[in-house]
């Protein structure tokens, strides 16, 4: 997997006023009210606030799995609602790759073809995907667990995994939808600095949806989300930082 430069093409992901609103009855429920933001290729961004924020709601909508009520989502420049089912399948499979906070694996499915089935999906031949998958499991360090099933191994390991199926097709952008909220802080710790190599190393765009605070330390950007509005953003030089606090006087 190669390294991705920055452009100057723009933000990769951009959101202008984006607001999703739920009917139920006669009733409308405000999940989002009009979040913009912009976000830098090769960035990694947290969006941290309670559960009921708006937070997963977000991330789903940049993630091109729900379509905002009103307002717009942009990703390399194109708006996702002009985009037909087919495009929007393309980029889900090529461009975003998804971790969530279950890991859903497949149980009955080694690590190794955990991993195969989503580059067999971006149209490889089994033969290819089977090879990819090896080396994204390698590069997580699991090279040696090919042929484990996932209740063959830890919490910590099947996060691995799924990181390994996330960046096999080389995206340029990593969406994490808690990816720390089933494992012990120790795991944690590791797979966030997985997460951060990630970054650094491949240059990937890394979006995680989060209320766990050991995310903020490999964090470009931080913003915080409540009652679906961002209530603030700072860069990881607003933020002090120590080992189980956060100086909120940073915070603004």
């Amino acid at each position: 997997m190669t390294k991705q430069t920055k452009t100057d093409e723009g933000p990769i992901i951009r959101t202008e006023g984006i607001t999703k609103v739920y009917r139920m009855g006669d009733e409308e429920v405000y999940a989002l009210r009009g979040i913009s933001i912009d976000i830098t290729r090769g960035e990694y961004v947290s969006i941290m606030g309670p559960s009921g924020s708006g937070k997963s709601t977000f991330f789903n909508m940049v993630g091109a799995l729900d379509t905002p009520s009103d307002g717009e989502v942009f990703m390399g420049g194109r708006r996702l609602r002009d985009l037909d089912a087919a495009q929007l399948a393309w980029v889900r499979c090529h461009n975003i790759g998804y971790i969530f906070q279950s890991f859903n694996l497949i149980p009955t499915m080694t690590a190794l073809d955990n991993v195969a089935i989503a580059r067999i999906f971006a149209g490889r031949t089994p033969h290819d995907a089977r090879k990819d998958a090896a080396q994204a499991l390698e590069r997580v360090g699991l090279g040696n667990r090919l042929d484990h099933l996932p209740a063959e191994v830890s919490g910590g390991q099947q996060q691995r995994i799924a990181i390994a199926r996330a960046i096999v097709n080389e995206p340029s952008i990593i969406l994490a939808d808690e990816p720390t909220g089933n494992l012990d802080l120790h795991t944690g710790a590791e797979i966030i600095n997985l997460l951060s190599e990630m970054q650094k190393n491949l240059g990937i765009t890394i979006v995680s949806a989060t209320h766990d605070s050991k995310m903020l330390s490999a964090s470009d950007t931080v913003v915080w989300i409540k009652d679906g509005q961002i209530e603030r953003k700072t860069g990881r030089e607003g933020l002090n930082i120590e080992v189980g606090t956060i100086d909120g006087s940073t915070l603004g």
